[in-house]
């Protein structure tokens, strides 16, 4: 679960607004719900071929645009400027970033939690040897 590895499937694979697509839809509303855009930023969208097949050279998707309410129903502050390629109404911080960030805590507390259980599974099975050994 490399950026390369993402980066290489966005490019590959997403096609826009294409909602009967899984994987674009499934791309936009990560974007839309982490306000990110890509994997890097937004200049992952410049060398996508599927997408730039289905859309102009200079293009965004609209999931990038910036809302009033990171939601598929927020409005968008300026769809027009966003979609003209203006970074002030676009969101120009990579999702690989963005949802590294977010899930890091989660990490730190899966790993702590793990440790606690390995310790406690290490003195029941040294309990279990000094009661057998007592009863030898």
């Amino acid at each position: 679960l490399t950026r390369e590895f993402f980066t290489k499937e966005l490019k590959k694979h997403y096609q826009g607004n294409n909602e009967s697509d899984v994987f674009s839809s499934t791309w936009n509303s990560v974007m839309i719900t982490f306000g990110c855009c890509g994997v890097n930023g937004p200049e992952d969208f410049k060398s996508a071929p599927r997408f730039q097949l289905l859309y102009s050279h200079d293009a965004f998707p609209e999931a990038c645009c910036r809302r009033d309410i990171q939601s598929r129903d927020g409005v968008f502050l300026s769809k027009e400027n966003c979609l003209m390629g203006k970074e002030i109404y676009q969101n120009q911080q990579g999702c690989y970033t963005v949802i590294l960030n977010s899930f890091e805590t989660y990490v730190y507390l899966a790993g702590a939690l793990a440790i606690g259980v390995l310790a406690i599974e290490l003195f029941a099975m040294i309990f279990a040897m000094c009661l057998f050994r007592g009863i030898q």
